[in-house]
Formats: structure tokens, C-alpha cells, sequence
């Protein structure tokens, strides 16, 4: 369908950021396309704007069914502030913007309901008005509206907490390179949550990396031993790892941190992504 490969970079920052997983992102747009395709287009007047209800509303289906499994997405960069809608309208910038969805603003967005979610980013990094929101989360435009409005408190005081907290997210990081570094699988377990979740960037992938792995034992199974090569980083502020030969960039490991247990790591090889990333060495 061209008129939806025409609005995909759109689509894909749009489920991005309500799922913060671009892998589960290209999840909802493969179910998208399936239903728009057999669906009749014929009366659409507004054809991105129905595109992206759409895809919202697949979005919105798969964050339900992970609040009843209870599953971690966890897949951005690292953490960046919230974009302002003035940065443009433009695909690919919007697309850019969506791939970097900060670790800080996830664990925040991972608190609030489904529809919350859904309310908050498509109003304040889409903005889209309430009016076409309600029926993609099932209530009246002013209910969509308080929606929105109790997820911007909440990330409001999440990110500030997230900030605050950046010492004791160094110390969990740097406790787990050491045990990695050392082999010691009894420390690596007690620094990972039991349903944390390793994810991989393409580009990781094809360097021989597993695309996804879960569960503490075989996460910690991935790094015993491993990782000496890498060294403490400040990515986009927020406490990694850099895998840095020669002082370029090859590999950024991600951590995503709840309650002082590690319950995401994402490793990013991509070039264009390491090269939109502000990164800091560090000692270590």
C-alpha cells in the first residue's frame, strides 16, 4: 500500500514512542498494515490522520496486553528531554525523534496506564487534538484531555526524580561491568531483575549479537566473563557503558534502572544512532 509506506517514517515514530521499542514498534506497524489493507479506504478523507489512528490503536492493544503480562519494553537510547513540537513536522525528523526516546522518560512512561500513554504522546509529541484521541482510547475528548494532563504531571516528576537519582544508577552500572569483568555470576544476578531483558540494535545483531535475551540467569550468562573491554560512559547524560577501541565508538550499553535492579540493557551499534548520542567517557 503506497499511501502507507509514504507515512511510515510518521507511523513508525508514532508506535516508538507510545511502545518505547522500536522492535515492538515494527510489530504494530506489520499488524497496521495487515488490518489497513483489508480495510476500505474509499471514504477516508484525512488519510494520515486515519493511518495513525490506526496504528495508535495497535499500540494501545499491545500495551494492554503487556500490563497483564507484566512484560518490560525498554528499548531507546538513552535519556534525552522531551522534544518540543516546534523542532518541525518533518517524517524523518519525527522518526529520529521517536528513536530517541530516553531510558529516564520509558521507566516514567512505563508507569502510566495504557490509555495515559497513549493520550500523552500522541498529544504532547504528536499534537494531535483530543478530539481525534478519545475514540483511539475509548472516552469523550474532555476525559482524553484529564488523561493527558495526569501523565504530564507524572512524567514531569519522574524525570526529575530520574535526574536526582543519577549517582545510584552509576554505582548499580559500575557494580555490574565489575562483576561482568570478573566473572562473578552471583554478583551479576543480584544486580539484574529477574525478568530483565538484554535487546540488540540491528547492527548489533549482525555483529553476532542475540537479538533479544530474557530472564536474569541467561543475561548473566551473556556477560559473565565479558565486557572488560568496555568502560563506564555518560550516555546523553544518564549512566552506560562504551565499548570505545581507539577512542571511537563501536558499542553503547544502555541500562534501564528500577529500584536499584538492572531490568533492561540495550546495546547500540548502529553508527547514524552512536553518532546522535552525546557520550562522555569515563574512568573506570
Amino acid at each position: 500500500m503506497d499511501a502507507f509506506e509514504a507515512h511510515r517514517p510518521h507511523l513508525q515514530a508514532v508506535a516508538t514512542r507510545i511502545l518505547g521499542s522500536r522492535a515492538e514498534a515494527d510489530d504494530a506497524l506489520q499488524e497496521a498494515w495487515l488490518r489497513i489493507n483489508r480495510a476500505d479506504t474509499s471514504d477516508v478523507n484525512n488519510l494520515g490522520g486515519w493511518l495513525t489512528t490506526v496504528v495508535a490503536r495497535v499500540c494501545l492493544d499491545m500495551l494492554r496486553s503487556r500490563k497483564s503480562r507484566r512484560e518490560e519494553p525498554l528499548d531507546a537510547d538513552a535519556p534525552h528531554p522531551i522534544p518540543s513540537r516546534e523542532e518541525g513536522n518533518d517524517p524523518e525528523q519525527e522518526a529520529l525523534l521517536a528513536d530517541s526516546v530516553g531510558l529516564a522518560l520509558l521507566v516514567v512512561l512505563e508507569t502510566l496506564a495504557p490509555a495515559e500513554r497513549v493520550a500523552f504522546v500522541l498529544h504532547d509529541m504528536f499534537d494531535l487534538p483530543f478530539d481525534e484521541i478519545a475514540p483511539i482510547v475509548g472516552r469523550s475528548p474532555a476525559a482524553a484531555r484529564q488523561l493527558a494532563s495526569r501523565a504530564r504531571r507524572r512524567v514531569q516528576v519522574g524525570a526529575t526524580d530520574a535526574d536526582a537519582d543519577l549517582t545510584r544508577r552509576r554505582e548499580v552500572v559500575d557494580a555490574f561491568l565489575a562483576a561482568s569483568r570478573g566473572g562473578d555470576f552471583d554478583a551479576l544476578l543480584a544486580m539484574l531483575d529477574p525478568d530483565v531483558v538484554l535487546r540488540s540494535d540491528r547492527a548489533a545483531v549482525l555483529a553476532g549479537a542475540s537479538r533479544e535475551v530474557r530472564g536474569a540467569l541467561a543475561v548473566a550468562e551473556t556477560f559473565s566473563g565479558r565486557a572488560r573491554a568496555a568502560q563506564p560512559a555518560l550516555v546523553n547524560g544518564a549512566a552506560g557503558l562504551v565499548w570505545a577501541p581507539g577512542g571511537q565508538p563501536r558499542v553503547v550499553f544502555g541500562f534501564t534502572i528500577v529500584h536499584g535492579k538492572i531490568v533492561g540493557i540495550d546495546l547500540i551499534a548502529d553508527p547514524d544512532r552512536l553518532g546522535r548520542l552525546d557520550l562522555e567517557l569515563l574512568e573506570g
